[in-house]
């Protein structure tokens, strides 16, 4: 079993590697002069060849750790996250044989390696399953809902990609500041991944102690405290101390340490940010803008809304058909109101009414785009804060 983790281990960080160097080469495609329209020349060859062997990389990861643990990987956090990074790397390769669009590429990469390196911030040790978790339904309806998102996260991209061609980036507005948000939140996200990643090498503790319920308990810290637990005395040696609080509105367990999460998130995010524009001496859409300048936005419109049009069914199968025949046999109900069923309900409804206004209101184009991008954030919400900080039948994870 250990063999077998350690090739797993292997390669998945093979797959993020080649992912990685994928995305230098459909880089150099938005430069290359020998493609047209964004479509693929010999760069593009290279960068998708080394995208489907990365892929087949992660597939090895998946099937070795599926043998290593007796059960589909997809059962907690690291697991569940990592495959949606798979879902949307085999999402983008199926369109892009579609379309041939490489930069579609300069964007899916850099996020399937953001949602891998987040996956990696969770306990990856293969561990048996709680007995709510032993249905081949679980399964079933998890990789569904996977491989649903992946395909919808490429809507997102291919929106996004829409909105930084069509936004007039020579003055400011209202659709500058809400797209620079948009790639403000993806480096906050790259931030989390940088610190995290670090103190992790550095293998950082910092233990508080203090009383719950009548009982003194002690808490780990795996970034320095900015946030303290209220009422907790740091008892680890050089370590630093809080500046303040979490807020006591936090519930949920371990909520002192996510806020801290979450604000040294904000913070990195932050000064990322702000050397990334003291670099480039403009917003980052505007910078990006003129590369794109080839790129047909009614093609990345079509992929927008094609990537819906394939997701959405699998989501309603996935999150709602399937996730209800598990909820039947886990908890003897189709339904309850658990967090986690409501906010993939909310995604059904807005994903259904993403195409009932592409569809028969005529929302093409930018408003198409918006929208795309705005699901996508649902999906996100609904992965981060529903499961980590709601607490609700799905806290397992």
């Amino acid at each position: 079993m250990e063999s077998l983790t350690s090739i797993s281990s292997t390669a998945l960080y093979t797959a993020f590697v080649l992912y990685l160097i994928a995305t230098g080469f459909f880089g150099a495609t938005i430069r290359d002069k020998r493609t047209t329209d964004g479509k693929s020349g010999i760069t593009g060859t290279i960068a998708i060849t080394l995208t489907i062997v990365g892929f087949i990389a992660q597939l090895v990861y998946f099937i070795t750790r599926w043998i290593a643990g007796g059960h589909a990987p997809v059962s907690n956090m690291f697991e569940f996250v990592t495959f949606l990074g798979m879902s949307l790397v085999l999402a983008f390769i199926i369109i892009y044989f579609i379309y041939r669009l490489s930069v579609l590429g300069l964007f899916a990469l850099p996020i399937s390696l953001l949602i891998i390196a987040y996956a990696s911030m969770f306990p990856s040790e293969v561990s048996p399953l709680v007995p709510s978790l032993q249905s081949n339904w679980l399964f079933i309806h998890v990789i569904t809902v996977s491989l649903s998102q992946g395909v919808l996260a490429v809507s997102f991209v291919a929106g996004l990609i829409y909105l930084i061609i069509q936004v007039n980036q020579k003055e400011r507005t209202k659709k500058t500041t809400w797209l620079e948000f948009i790639l403000f939140s993806l480096i906050i996200a790259l931030g989390f991944v940088i610190v995290t990643t670090t103190f992790n090498t550095m293998d950082y503790e910092a233990t508080f102690e203090l009383e719950e319920n009548g009982n003194v308990i002690e808490k780990t810290y795996h970034l320095p405290a900015i946030a303290g637990p209220k009422g907790g005395t740091l008892i680890s040696e050089d370590r630093m101390t809080p500046l303040f609080n979490a807020p006591e509105w936090m519930q949920g367990e371990d909520a002192p340490r996510k806020f801290n999460t979450l604000v040294w998130s904000i913070l990195s995010g932050v000064i990322l940010y702000g050397l990334i524009r003291l670099v480039l001496r403009k917003r980052i859409g505007a910078f990006i803008q003129p590369f794109l300048k080839n790129i047909s936005p009614n093609l990345v419109d079509e992929i927008t809304y094609r990537a819906v049009a394939i997701g959405f069914p699998l989501f309603t199968l996935g999150g709602l058909i399937f996730a209800a025949i598990w909820a039947q046999i886990a908890w003897d109900r189709f339904w309850g109101w658990d967090p986690k069923e409501v906010w993939a309900l909310i995604t059904w409804f807005f994903y259904a009414a993403f195409l009932h206004l592409r569809l028969s209101r005529g929302w093409h184009g930018e408003k198409s785009a918006w929208l795309a991008v705005i699901g996508f954030a649902i999906i996100m919400f609904n992965i981060i804060v529903v499961n980590l900080v709601l607490a609700g039948l799905h806290s397992y994870a």
